[in-house]
């Protein structure tokens, strides 16, 4: 079995994220995502740097409304709901 289906739907959309935010902040060993999955949806609050906030929320949430839109669409594939919250 490959790693990629061993992977749970929550851990694929935490991974994604991970690695998106990873790579716009200039501290990306303090990214960290946590996941809570429901029934039908899946929520993920990241968690950054206080200095690093602004790279992943953007000029005017830019940045942040693109990593809604691409999870929403890797969650609608899964048949779920998203929601991402950028937590302090």
């Amino acid at each position: 079995m490959s790693d990629q289906q061993t992977k749970t739907e929550g851990q694929i959309m935490r991974d994604l994220v991970q690695y998106i935010s990873e790579a716009l902040v200039d501290k990306p060993d303090e990214v960290k995502v946590h996941v809570v999955e429901g029934e039908n949806s899946i929520i993920l609050e990241l968690k950054v740097a206080a200095d690093d906030v602004g790279k992943v929320i953007g000029k005017g949430g830019q940045t942040a409304k693109a990593m809604r839109k691409i999870l929403s669409a890797a969650a609608t594939k899964l048949r779920k709901k998203s929601l991402l919250q950028i937590v302090e």
